[in-house]
């Protein structure tokens, strides 16, 4: 009796001497945003670090890791940190559906899972107002004698790819294709293209001034309710670009579930809501579940659209 009873006691002062686990959050939390600072992206993400660093007493900032090869080794940055939720990421639908296959070692296999997406970006395609087409299927008939020159950010963006997709879907050709790092009212003023692939935010000063030809986005965007969706016009490429938060395959849930609650109350706020209306960008919460869905939905449309542009 007397050695259980010593027996207990070891194990109870072994259980006493042994330090408690800390509770999450207890140290600086980083949100990586693999591009410069300024974009939606970069707004709504400064949005959650701030509500998190209020809501739960330590510092949260965003992290702007820019490239030249595009979000990817940005992206490689938060799949080398520790599992342990300090370091979260705030990526594109690229870094999940392309990131596995632009030879990144760190991005093959895919090492993240998504807590939701916050942010679809309200990309159009537009040319001037006094174009002699206002439509995609005028635009492929105009094209059959005048090819027109795309502008638009990066041929590895998916809206660029859905753009270049739709002309081999609708049976024209670009007269020629640029990348540019600014798309705007000027763009097309002065000539330097026939049509751009750019986010409406950019066009809102001349907005009376162009024609949107469609928008590439899962619904209408608020500010121009009459373009039509691209997926309306060509249902292979029913795809966006859209923005949300990604931590290490290996972070435990219970850590997943506060960057959950914090990010999902920040998004739906009114100050986050107010970037939506001056925008025209969707901001919204889409849980984990379904943006894996999505995830999978756009790996298809993606392998899609290369097999049209290859």
């Amino acid at each position: 009796m007397t050695k259980i009873k010593t027996l207990i006691g070891s194990v109870a002062l072994a259980a006493f001497a042994l330090p408690a686990l800390a509770e999450y959050p207890e140290k600086p939390v980083s949100f990586v945003v693999p591009f410069p600072p300024g974009d939606i992206e970069d707004v709504l993400t400064r949005m959650i670090a701030e509500d998190f660093e209020a809501r739960h007493g330590v510092a949260a900032a965003v992290v702007n890791r820019p490239s030249e090869g595009g979000p990817f080794p940005g992206a490689a940055t938060v799949a080398q940190a520790a599992p342990d939720g300090y370091t979260v990421g705030s990526f594109v639908v690229d870094i999940p559906v392309v990131g596995p296959m632009v030879g990144v070692p760190d991005l093959n296999p895919d090492p993240f899972e998504p807590l939701g997406i916050f942010l679809t970006y309200p990309f159009v395609i537009a040319t001037a107002g006094d174009a002699p087409y206002s439509s995609l299927e005028e635009l492929a008939e105009y094209s059959a004698e005048d090819p027109q020159v795309l502008g638009h950010f990066g041929a590895f963006l998916l809206p660029t790819q859905a753009t270049l997709a739709s002309a081999e879907l609708l049976g024209f050709e670009w007269g020629g294709e640029a990348s540019s790092g600014t798309l705007d009212c000027n763009s097309l003023a002065s000539g330097d293209f026939d049509v751009i692939n750019t986010t409406i935010q950019s066009l809102l000063p001349c907005l009376d001034d162009v024609k949107i030809l469609a928008s590439i986005t899962e619904a209408p965007i608020s500010v121009v309710p009459d373009a039509p969706t691209l997926a309306s016009i060509a249902p292979e490429l029913n795809i966006a670009l859209w923005n949300g938060l990604f931590v290490h395959k290996d972070t435990p849930q219970e850590i997943r579930d506060v960057l959950i609650e914090s990010a999902r109350e920040t998004v739906m706020s009114e100050r986050a809501q107010a970037v939506a209306a001056q925008t025209g960008a969707a901001v919204y919460w889409q849980d984990a579940d379904e943006a894996m869905a999505r995830i999978a939905s756009d790996i298809e449309v993606t392998a899609a659209v290369n097999a049209l542009i290859e």
